[in-house]
């Protein structure tokens, strides 16, 4: 092998991982579920106007496929996140049934994919309403001609203007016209939930229930009813959770035992609980997590196997899967070298599947046979388009912060196979500041890293304190220090590369989408650490976004920022909509026109506060229709990653072709 070239500046290096690599890779398989011995999920299309398709496996080990074609959109609009929004059954003939909501009118709709002719065609199950957001439904299963869910109704055009409740929607279409046809199972006096889940012999439900201003990795409520004769609800009863515990997942065991994963020894583990109410036994007592933050109804940490043990998600920032014998404790791990795991277990028979990832291969469905011990990829499977020795190798480390706490981070080193650079220069840095905030990052194949990465751009990513996946007293961190102990984290980090060597001091940035552009773009106005920065659809004024948000968030900033009381003066100190006067260095901010959840208005007013400044601040803002809470289209991602790259080749001092010249302005 010849030896490597030594490449020219970093950030100027060619690389075969275009933009469009990126966007084509960029979502992954979620909501994976069993149909009988089937296998189904839903998956991103980005070339096809970001939608989401089914995709269904044959029993027979036959190539999986899309069952629907464009421009049916598998996603609900839940609380704006959405949740679990399809379920299946076999039928004993005529092939499986299946319901799932369509993301343009947000109705649910019956599938018949075996059917023949037009009789395959989805039939709407749920009307239309005019009133705000409408009919919006979720976490769905199939009950005795019925299918039980949570139904999300909007009763004026705010977006606080809503109500929920568990609901049974009839699968003969008699409601597709007609509201009064759905059932409610419940009363509306909990603000939000997740769906029913039946016990085995359909003789009870259970689910979560929690209320503002609780997030619901604050604390949630596990409630449980009967199920009587007539198909009504008893009067539910908790059986675990409160104010400060969070139950992140209720599921029933084969047998008719209740599972349950929650927070109360300040870890997430799996429980037994009793359904009279009696103290329940953790099943395996760890300082790791067996859950996480519940963005969405449907996602599942742990799913019970026929035979009695549990397939469990587990570990330390990422999560690994592993077989849980609940009567011994004894934990084994799935072989494979998948390391990092979503919340999207399913179960059929022996056999599990999840979503995993690891950091030379991106998500993909993955099937583990309990009882060989054999895993393997079924679906989604990795797809190299270009060499994979352009992929970086992350290196999770542990930094210092201030006052001696721990924080976590992902280190991407610049990495390519041909060349290598130059003595005498460090890399430039990017610090990547996650969403939530109260989420983390685990260390796995991503296309956009490797964009940069390739180029000789390096990438940290800090799960900073308030990040899930190192136990409660961590994320808790957060709690009214939004805006200083994430900007502060970030910096430490940025500074422990400088100072050791790693990274080029003068040329450090910042990014972040959502909450991460939050965390961007208050470390402008909070340090001059930074060179420039990518702020993407992000929160940028505390009190706008209490008052602006959608309803899930709308209380968020009480344990973020502090209570209303304390709002104004929180705004003042931190918001870098107040702070504009503050920031120095260039930016681009990338903002979808269609976000209910950071909308327009926030970066409109920063835009507003930074006009007419001196000296002016250079900067880009760039809007995309159509795009609303994440970008999914696969023209808008490469807009955006190529507008970053201008943006860092300019401030960094390096020339690159490849990508349209960012226009940085000062008005």
């Amino acid at each position: 092998m010849a030896a490597a070239a030594v490449g020219g500046p970093h950030g100027s290096w060619p690389s075969p991982i275009t933009a469009a690599h990126a966007a084509a890779h960029d979502g992954r398989p979620e909501y994976v579920g069993t149909v009988g011995a089937e296998v189904w999920w839903t998956e991103p299309r980005p070339g096809e106007g970001g939608r989401r398709t089914l995709v269904r496996r044959p029993a027979d080990g036959g190539a999986a496929r899309s069952v629907l074609e464009p421009p049916w959109n598998v996603r609900s609009r839940l609380t704006e996140y959405g949740g679990l929004p399809w379920a299946g059954a076999e039928r004993p003939d005529g092939g499986p049934l299946v319901v799932f909501v369509h993301h343009a009118d947000q109705r649910l709709y019956a599938y018949e994919p075996d059917a023949p002719g037009a009789a395959a065609q989805p039939r709407p199950l749920t009307p239309v309403s005019a009133v705000g957001g409408g009919l919006r439904w979720a976490d769905p299963v199939l009950r005795d001609g019925e299918v039980w869910c949570v139904l999300e109704e909007f009763t004026g055009p705010g977006p606080g203007d809503v109500r929920r409740v568990a609901a049974a929607v009839p699968l003969d279409g008699s409601a597709a016209q007609d509201r009064s046809a759905v059932r409610e199972l419940t009363d509306d006096r909990h603000r939000f939930r997740t769906g029913p889940k039946l016990s085995p012999d359909g003789r009870r439900a259970a689910w979560l229930v929690w209320d503002h201003p609780r997030m619901p990795w604050d604390g949630t409520e596990l409630e449980l009813a009967d199920v009587r004769p007539d198909g009504t609800l008893g009067p539910p009863r908790t059986v675990l959770g409160g104010p400060d515990e969070a139950v992140a997942q209720v599921a029933w065991a084969a047998d008719g035992t209740l599972l349950a994963v929650s927070d109360r020894t300040g870890w997430w583990n799996p429980y037994r609980v009793d359904p009279e109410g009696g103290e329940p036994v953790n099943l395996c007592p760890r300082e790791e997590e067996f859950g996480g933050a519940l963005w969405k109804p449907g996602l599942t940490w742990l799913a019970p196997l026929p035979e009695g043990t549990v397939a469990v998600l587990h570990g330390l920032g990422s999560s690994v899967l592993g077989v849980l014998d609940p009567d011994t404790g004894d934990l084994v791990d799935a072989a494979g070298p998948w390391t990092a795991w979503q919340p999207a277990l399913a179960v059929s028979g022996t056999r599990v599947y999840g979503v995993a990832a690891s950091p030379r291969s991106a998500y993909e469905v993955v099937e583990l046979d309990v009882a060989t011990g054999h895993t393997r990829v079924v679906g989604a499977g990795a797809r190299d388009p270009v060499d994979p020795a352009y992929y970086p190798e992350p290196q999770s480390r542990t930094f210092p912060g201030p006052g001696g706490r721990e924080i976590h981070a992902h280190v991407y080193p610049p990495h390519h196979p041909a060349l290598r650079p130059p003595a005498d220069e460090l890399p430039p840095y990017v610090v990547w500041a996650h969403g939530g905030p109260t989420e983390h990052v685990p260390p796995v194949l991503d296309l956009h890293i490797a964009y940069f990465t390739s180029r000789g751009i390096g990438v940290v990513e800090v799960n900073y304190g308030g990040s899930t996946g190192y136990g409660r007293a961590y994320r808790e961190r957060l709690r009214e220090q939004w805006g200083v102990v994430d900007v502060e984290d970030c910096a430490a980090v940025a500074r422990a590369l400088a100072a050791e060597g790693t990274a080029d001091p003068a040329r450090l940035a910042i990014r972040g989408g959502s909450a991460g552009g939050w965390t961007a773009a208050a470390s402008l106005a909070a340090t001059d650490l930074y060179a420039c920065a990518a702020v993407i659809y992000p929160v940028l004024d505390l009190r706008g976004f209490a008052a602006e948000t959608h309803d899930l968030e709308s209380h968020y900033t009480d344990g973020l920022a502090g209570p209303p009381a304390t709002l104004a003066v929180r705004c003042r100190e931190r918001s870098p909509v107040a702070r504009a006067d503050r920031i120095e260095a260039p930016f681009v901010l990338l903002q979808g026109l269609d976000d209910p959840v950071c909308p327009p208005a926030q970066a409109e007013r920063l835009l507003a506060a930074l006009r007419g400044r001196e000296p002016a601040v250079p900067h880009a803002y760039l809007t995309f229709e159509g795009e609303g809470h994440g970008f999914r289209r696969a023209e808008t991602m490469v807009r955006a990653l190529e507008a970053e790259l201008s943006l860092y080749a300019q401030v960094f001092g390096v020339e690159r072709r490849d990508v349209p010249r960012l226009e940085l302005g000062t008005e």
